[in-house]
């Protein structure tokens, strides 16, 4: 599986970015997650999006802010990242994973796949 992500860009504060990740290969992934990276600190879970029945979950930094969006025909996912504040300026990433059980979830250990990263940066 190859993972793609795009969308990445400069906002200001409280305006909004969509990102997306394609999937190609042999998309087999039960779910599908993003992950974000910032300067000088660990990578931590976002949000993931179970790539069938639809279940999303979220870290408490975005809850509210965030949505993850599926688009299984085309084998995307989205981002939709709203009211952006510098705290989310990071390289972002997607991953996949075909086996990934629920409380699993936030591990980036969990995860097989893993797309390039796209950087968000937002200024104040």
């Amino acid at each position: 599986v190859q993972l793609q992500a795009s969308g990445g860009g400069l906002v200001q504060a409280g305006g909004s970015l969509r990102l997306s990740c394609a999937a190609s290969g042999r998309s087999n992934s039960r779910c599908m997650a993003w992950f974000r990276q910032p300067p000088g600190k660990d990578r931590t879970f976002v949000a993931a999006i179970a790539v069938r029945a639809g279940y999303t979950y979220y870290a408490d930094a975005v809850k509210g802010r965030f949505t993850v969006l599926r688009d299984n025909a085309r084998n995307i996912i989205y981002l939709q990242m709203n009211s952006l504040t510098p705290e989310d300026t990071a390289v972002y990433f997607c991953a996949a994973d075909p086996s990934i059980i629920q409380s699993s979830l936030p591990s980036r250990d969990a995860y097989r796949y893993w797309g390039q990263g796209t950087q968000v940066t937002v200024s104040s």
